[in-house]
């Protein structure tokens, strides 16, 4: 069973993987406009990294969506 934490951070992810699928993007080239690493992306999308702050302001503004519909559905 996924701990509180675990649980938010698979929610995080579903809702990057849900916006970059919404704008066609690949993984690499999402990583590419947030100025980040595909494979932490990668890591970020399946629920293993607990992003900074910074990094998801980064992911939302390539996504052109705000931090709240990224954290969206997200625990506390």
């Amino acid at each position: 069973m996924l701990s509180m934490k675990e649980t938010s951070l698979v929610r995080l992810g579903e809702n990057i993987k849900h916006f970059r699928k919404k704008h066609s993007l690949s993984q690499e080239k999402l990583a590419g406009l947030a100025n980040l690493h595909r494979t932490y992306v990668g890591g970020v999308e399946r629920g293993e990294r607990n992003i900074s702050l910074l990094n998801l302001v980064h992911l939302a503004d390539a996504l052109e969506v705000s931090v709240a519909d990224l954290v969206e559905g997200v625990e506390k």
